[in-house]
């Protein structure tokens, strides 16, 4: 598959970072509201179940393992790539719909997850201090593209995205570049340098999130110490102790929970000494981090967590295709009818899908950003106690403490400098 920049591929990002600044536009001046007329209709709510939370930890997991690059820092954000890829399903027909919602729901039907979706995206606590929300705007090339109506009502029903028909020359570029920055709160500035003519859509999300620790760490309890990264280097890092209410232990890894504000929480498991990071994210399943999870004990944790910020950035383009989502590639067989129509008849298929994150973990608590960009073209007893210093690589999640689904995973391999 050729390989191009993100602004030749570039229909969705995902950007989940720090903090909520909701739906707003950032005033596109050559751009056509195609939304009057078209506002979020009443939907069935579908509260998360077994089957949703089996699925969706099925997909974080799987798509986790596929991006990973071994001996290195990984994170993504599986809730962002879920997001960005089950609307641009909603434009899917046929077998293209079928491999992306077998990939992104297992045996739940595209509309069925979209109700579940929809729902667990209300039911994500917000408050002063902890926050995590939805934005999306979808941009289309003017008269080059016709889009379905029922394209955008699912997409507004469901995502309450917008949508505008512009131009898609500099001012177009410098458009989505403000919405972008503005709905990162500036964390992510820019996203497009230029627009192919290939380009026809481009679906933008924001997922925002920003949570203080309920306890955080004083002055006192953040010292240096030695970390131990998976080339066996000694760095010496800040690190954060506390006393945690949260055992985790799985006969291969021990870790701790610290709970955020707002009942999000951060996981941590670090690898038992002979079993290799690599080894520890080969052997998970999405039904085994559920388990790990519930199964917490109740007992006193000594805890040592580095202060780190980091950055990763992945093409999923051969993950996607490995679990099962190669139709959507092909410029030949490609079926998104239901999202509209070129004006020369051209098929419209996926070009690329680009991920990208952010995370800041420090005593105050944590911000994360995510982006993930695809690129839509035309054809072509006794209370015990318990120590977890993390100073060794170790797998990480921040999680919605009602479900325990992971909004972020990763790994630190090495504390970055």
């Amino acid at each position: 598959m050729k390989n191009k920049s993100i602004c030749r591929r570039l229909l969705a990002a995902v950007l989940c970072v720090s903090m909520l600044l909701g739906l707003t536009g950032c005033g596109q001046t050559q751009s056509t509201n195609l939304m009057k007329g078209v506002s979020p209709g009443a939907v069935a709510d579908r509260t998360a179940d077994d089957a949703f939370r089996a699925a969706s930890a099925d997909f974080a997991v799987r798509l986790f393992q596929q991006t990973r690059k071994e001996g290195q820092n990984n994170l993504i954000s599986p809730l962002s790539v879920m997001l960005a890829l089950a609307m641009t399903a909603n434009g899917a027909q046929g077998e293209t719909r079928a491999q992306m919602a077998q990939l992104l729901g297992g045996s739940i039907p595209l509309e069925t997850l979209n109700e579940y979706l929809r729902t667990y995206l209300q039911s994500l606590p917000n408050g002063k201090k902890y926050k995590l929300d939805i934005a999306n705007a979808i941009w289309f090339r003017d008269h080059e593209l016709t889009v379905e109506k029922s394209f955008l009502q699912t997409n507004a029903d469901y995502y309450n995205a917008a949508a505008y028909q512009s131009p898609f020359n500099d001012q177009t570029c410098r458009d989505i570049n403000e919405w972008v920055k503005k709905n990162t709160d500036g964390q992510i500035n820019r996203i497009v340098d230029r627009i192919d003519p290939d380009d026809i859509m481009y679906l933008v999300n924001a997922v925002l999130f920003d949570a203080s620790w309920s306890t955080p760490y004083q002055k006192s309890a953040i010292h240096d110490a030695e970390f131990i990264n998976a080339d066996g280097e000694r760095q010496t890092v800040s690190m954060m102790y506390s006393d945690e209410a949260q055992y985790l232990s799985d006969g291969q890894a021990t870790g701790f929970i610290k709970p955020y504000r707002g009942g999000y929480r951060f996981v941590a498991l670090m690898p038992n000494e002979g079993v290799s990071l690599d080894q520890y994210v080969a052997s998970l399943t999405g039904a085994e981090l559920l388990r790990i999870i519930q199964s917490a004990q109740n007992v006193t944790v000594h805890a040592g967590l580095p202060q780190f910020t980091d950055d990763d950035q992945a093409s999923l383009n051969d993950a996607l295709c490995a679990l099962g989502m190669s139709q959507p590639f092909d410029s030949t067989s490609a079926d998104f009818s239901a999202l509209g129509r070129t004006s020369s008849g051209e098929p419209i298929f996926i070009g690329e899908v680009l991920h990208k994150t952010h995370i800041e973990v420090d005593a105050n608590g944590t911000k994360a950003a995510a982006v993930t960009v695809v690129g839509m073209e035309k054809g072509y007893s006794m209370p015990e106690s318990h120590s977890v210093i993390l100073d060794r690589p170790f797998v990480y999640a921040i999680v919605d403490g009602a479900t325990n689904l992971p909004i972020f995973i990763g790994t630190m391999a090495k504390i970055p400098e």
